[in-house]
């Protein structure tokens, strides 16, 4: 299995960016899917969860700002991300849970946000 993210970018404080990540290969039942992101220094932290079922979690700080979303049809995961702030540049990665065949990462992508 396959995670291919992408969206990522430089963008000035205040603007938006949306990210996606693509599951491919041999996927059974994808059960949640996420974002996680990880700055230079720091751990990387959760940013969002979705459940199959539509639940949702997200981290304080992006609370209000921050969407998640998913396609299960397309085992596809998308994060809008509005009202950016320099302290959101980070790479930010997928992760996928299958319920039978454990969880997968995506490689990554780097969010800059310029003050």
């Amino acid at each position: 299995v396959q995670l291919q993210a992408s969206g990522g970018g430089l963008v000035q404080a205040g603007g938006s960016l949306r990210l996606s990540c693509a599951a491919s290969g041999s996927i059974f039942t994808i059960s949640t899917m996420g974002w996680y992101r990880q700055a230079p220094g720091k751990q990387r932290e959760l940013v969002a969860t979705i459940e199959r079922g539509g639940m949702t979690n997200y981290a304080d700080s992006v609370k209000g700002r921050f969407t998640i979303s998913g396609d299960n049809a397309k085992n596809t995961v998308y994060l809008q991300m509005n009202s950016l702030k320099p302290e959101d540049t980070a790479v930010y990665y997928c992760k996928m849970w299958d319920i039978r065949r454990g969880e997968y990462w995506g490689q990554g992508t780097q969010v800059t946000v310029s003050s």
